[in-house]
């Protein structure tokens, strides 16, 4: 060790791997405590620090940032503790990355799917630091506020898909979920219910904290109450809609409608409500959100919040290249409608 740093003079510290020798440690490390990521250990990052400001290194961003664009391809990050998606029957999911696709297709980008496993972050330098993309999608539903917070102290390039955690920045597209839970909860008041039940997505995701927000909203301006035995929870695929719909059933015998958060959940719950001896609409009725094909011919046709998947995927393919090309960071959220459909 002693022997590398005597032939390394100040002047010829230029790059990570210089730091890296001299540390006696990986170049993704060096990177890592340059970044100061949380991932590392407190005295590796100091001592790696040290060297860098006695050597008055400094990370060359313009020869950062050409290498982040020489791949054209983006990475679209799938977590592999969720089996359901990109299924055969994650028909959002599937959409979405076909909007994807195409927008990024449409600016001479490429598409590389990956599976990473959650808690690791390793993923992020090896498929920059090779080259191997410019950037990463990934989907708001699938990913915590650690994921986000070590990908914004990395200056990682990258876009979101869901609601925006407002204590950070970075790029983010969602779809407007406040306004879809009200439109949705509103339409069942309107049509009579009174007892209506909140089928969720992933418990404490934001985007589902909203929608829920926006039932909340709708019921208090009726004067109705939250009632906790309404309110149940799956993880958008079809047999935790199921299960959360036979909770709810068993729960409260006299719920006459539910706002479900998603056309897959949505119609796993008709067919919950059916199977317990209850007609759709006539006994209970039923709100999706997405409007994905299925919403329109299932048996059943779903009424729904639509949300422009289409538009979404060509902004998160646009956007997250011109953060990528100009640094500039954009949050968007798509307007939503009510469809109304024979399941209400």
């Amino acid at each position: 060790m002693q022997s590398i740093a005597k032939h390394m003079s100040k002047s010829t510290v230029q790059t990570l791997e210089d730091i890296a020798r001299l540390a006696n440690v990986s170049k993704s490390t060096v990177s890592r405590a340059l970044n100061d990521s949380p991932l590392l250990n407190q005295a590796t990052k100091e001592r790696i620090q040290a060297i860098a400001r006695k050597h008055h290194f400094q990370i060359n961003i313009p020869a950062r940032n050409l290498r982040l664009r020489q791949s054209h391809t983006i990475a679209f990050v799938t977590p592999m503790n969720y089996p359901e998606f990109l299924s055969a029957d994650d028909f959002f999911g599937l959409s979405l990355l076909g909007s994807i696709g195409s927008g990024l297709h449409a600016m001479g980008y490429e598409l590389l799917v990956i599976q990473v496993t959650p808690g690791d972050t390793t993923w992020v330098h090896h498929y920059l630091d090779s080259g191997r993309v410019d950037g990463f999608i990934i989907m708001g539903s699938n990913c915590n506020e650690d994921l986000i917070q070590i990908l914004v102290a990395m200056d990682a390039p990258f876009i979101a898909w869901g609601s925006h955690l407002p204590q950070y920045q970075y790029c983010s597209v969602t779809g407007d979920s406040i306004l879809g839970g009200e439109l949705a909860t509103r339409h069942l008041l309107q049509i009579g219910r009174q007892r209506i039940a909140f089928l969720g997505g992933v418990v404490g995701e934001l985007t589902v904290e909203q929608r829920f927000e926006g039932y909340k909203n709708a019921l208090n301006n009726a004067g109705i109450s939250v009632d906790s035995s309404l309110i149940a929870y799956g993880n958008y695929s079809y047999d935790s809609g199921t299960s959360a719909m036979n909770q709810l059933l068993a729960q409260t015998s006299d719920l006459d409608a539910v706002f479900v958060n998603s056309d897959l959940m949505a119609i796993a719950a008709i067919k919950a409500i059916q199977q317990s001896g209850r007609q759709v609409p006539q006994d209970v009725a039923v709100v999706g959100f997405d409007d994905l094909p299925i919403a329109k011919y299932n048996n059943l046709s779903l009424t729904t919040i639509r949300q422009d998947i289409k538009m979404a995927g060509k902004l998160l393919a646009q956007n997250l290249i011109e953060n990528i090309q100009s640094g500039v960071i954009t949050t968007v959220t798509l307007p939503v409608e009510l469809v109304k459909r024979e399941s209400t």
